[in-house]
């Protein structure tokens, strides 16, 4: 607990001993027995009274402290002075209960957060410095030594160790980082010494963002909390009047009786505390944010889980989505020599190029290479590249290629990219280049499915051929390929009028050239954003890591965190309406009316922070 904790919970034991001594001494001393109950009653509810003068004066008059004032001093002014002192203690001790649940909520979201780093150790004239992270400028050179947490995002230049990405990605997986990688802050270093020059100030890097998107998250709240707010500013004037008109009516239409009903009043005043909804709703949707950051998904308000708990239609990017994003040669068919020397040919043919395509070559042949045995290279726009080797002319390219030097060339079965291959005016044979569907990709659309998604759609740049051969693996309901970004609005558009009216569309791209379908769908997601700007900033949602896998845990996170809501919501109003009805009918006495209130609301809290669970 907080000092502030510990010194209400001291008022609670001091207030419940005096308390005591006034329920034993009342009929012993000759004073009046108000003044012996009056002691422990400011004891323990001094800065209750407070807060509602307080309120008053600022014109908010309708709360719980309202409520809770109006009530006891009633129970005092009607000789019920023991009872007065119970309600204002116990409504404490709910009152401390809520406080840690709430504290210890967000104590764990801050956790699961906490990494913005203390320190930078900044080289700077030979001499290494301490310095706060704010005051590094990007191209300072940074050491970072095992154990500590990486400040600002920065590029290494010497030594080799691995970065736990946890907090970022969720992920336990460390990832290994040599020259030449890039770090991202708010990884931790585990294993070298690590020398990195920064590539960003502190405020732009990725900590910095991601820390501000969680503290602005509260900011966007969903519908279920907008009703509670409107729901509170109309709830509690309208019990202020119910409680006034139980106070009167019955006395003045029935029997007379002021005393009970004037009592009556007061415990309907005491159930009708709305504690239990305006504490509970929004600590369940704070901690679904909060679980799902610690599974690496950043949502940017509990609108947006409310949204993805509700979606009908998922559209896919593909590439970098779907796909690694990345060309890695997946056959190699010989014709007229060895598999290892085609791949040798076109590797050094490729050799000064720096084409993705040519890199994949490289990559694949793996060895080193000769380049002393290359010369004459010459780029063909359009259509590949003509090169000498070892005194051979090698054309390695396109189909167009192979028939402008008239070689036959054959067509390959495998869908990708076909690069041919020709020398001395045979035909060599081809290598198929493709990009690779990532590992969880397929495991990802059936969970979509199962999770009761209905249909999952991709759309693409891609051929025609290559987008279908993906969609068929994957199990997508539609492929649309080659279109360009206007293209993809216009799909999206056609999807969005046909979904039903409380059904959601989630697009998931890669957040840097999906910019204008992530604006246009529901909620906008991006895929394996770790360190991406672009991605933090255009998302609604944004997945850390680069595993499709997680839109399903987080539609599952989501679909919890609304349902833990609704129930808290049916729990709190349908004990309230019945212990009203008791109240109004004289059946419930104060202390059924403190369970109704605080009783209520402590069960509510502990069913919130069910939502602070990772897994859906």
């Amino acid at each position: 607990m907080t000092k502030k904790q510990e010194k209400t919970l001291g008022r609670i034991g001091a207030a419940g001993g005096l308390l005591v001594l006034a329920v034993v001494a009342a009929p012993r001393l000759p004073v009046p027995a108000i003044l012996l109950f009056l002691v422990p009653y400011f004891t323990i509810g001094w800065d209750i009274l407070w807060k509602a003068l307080r309120n008053i004066k600022n014109g908010q008059v309708f709360d719980e402290n309202f409520l809770m004032a109006i009530a006891t001093v009633g129970a005092l002014a009607i000789g019920e002075y023991p009872e007065a002192v119970f309600v204002m203690l116990f409504y404490q001790v709910g009152e401390l209960f809520q406080a840690v649940a709430v504290g210890r909520s967000r104590k764990s979201i801050t956790a699961l957060m906490d990494i913005r780093p203390d320190y930078a150790n900044v080289e700077r004239e030979g001499k290494v410095e301490t310095v706060d992270p704010d005051e590094v400028a990007m191209g300072e050179t940074l050491l970072i030594r095992p154990g500590e947490r990486v400040p600002i995002d920065a590029v290494v230049l010497e030594g080799v160790s691995t970065l736990n990405t946890a907090a970022l990605t969720g992920e336990s997986l460390p990832r290994d980082v040599a020259p030449g990688d890039e770090v991202i802050s708010g990884c931790v270093n585990l294993s070298g010494l690590l020398r990195v020059r920064t590539t960003k100030e502190f405020g732009d890097s990725t900590v910095a963002k991601i820390l501000d998107l969680v503290e602005n998250s509260s900011a966007k709240k969903a519908k279920t909390e907008q009703f509670i707010t409107r729901f509170a500013k109309w709830y509690t004037p309208a019990v202020v009047i119910g409680a006034v008109a139980l106070a009167v009516l019955p006395p003045l239409l029935l029997d007379g009786d002021w005393t009970r009903w004037f009592r009556q009043a007061l415990i309907f005043l005491v159930i009708s505390c709305p504690c239990a909804l305006v504490i509970s709703v929004p600590l369940t949707f704070f901690g679904g944010i909060g679980g799902c950051s610690r599974a690496g998904i950043l949502v940017k308000g509990s609108n947006y889980l409310e949204a993805l708990a509700r979606t009908e239609t998922v559209v896919f990017d593909k590439t970098g989505t779907l796909t690694e994003g990345g060309f890695q040669v997946t056959a190699i068919h010989p014709q007229e020599c060895e598999e290892s020397r085609l791949l040798e040919l076109a590797a050094l043919a490729e050799s000064h190029s720096s084409h993705p395509i040519a890199r994949s070559l490289r990559d694949a042949y793996a060895a080193q290479l000769d380049q002393s045995r290359v010369s004459d290279v010459e780029e063909l726009a359009g259509r590949g590249v003509k090169a000498d080797i070892d005194g051979m002319t090698v054309y390695v390219g396109n189909d167009k290629l192979m028939e402008e030097v008239g070689v036959p060339w054959r067509p390959c079965h495998r869908v990708g990219t076909t690069v041919h291959l020709a020398g001395k005016g045979e035909y060599l044979g081809h290598i198929v280049i493709a990009d690779q569907i990532k590992p969880d990709a397929k495991a990802a659309v059936a969970a979509l499915k199962r999770a009761g998604v209905r249909q999952a759609v991709m759309l693409t740049g891609d051929a025609k051929e290559v987008g279908q051969a993906v969609g068929a693996e994957l199990g997508l309901d539609q492929v649309h390929a080659q279109l360009l970004p206007a293209d993809k609005v216009d799909r999206v558009e056609e999807l969005l009028k046909g979904k039903s009216p409380r059904g959601t569309l989630v697009f998931v791209g890669d957040g840097i050239n999906d910019a204008p379908v992530l604006s246009r769908a529901d909620v906008g997601v991006a895929m394996g954003a770790l360190g991406s700007d672009a991605a933090i900033e255009a998302a609604d949602v944004v997945l850390m890591d680069d595993k499709p896998s997680k839109l399903a845990q987080a539609i599952r996170m989501a679909r919890r965190t609304l349902r833990i809501a609704n129930q808290n919501i049916v729990f709190a109003l349908g004990v309230k309406g019945i212990f009203l009805l008791l109240g109004v009918l004289g059946r419930a006495n104060m202390w059924e009316a403190t369970f109704a209130d605080v009783g209520v609301s402590v069960i509510a809290i502990l069913n919130a922070t069910r939502a602070l669970k990772e897994n859906g």
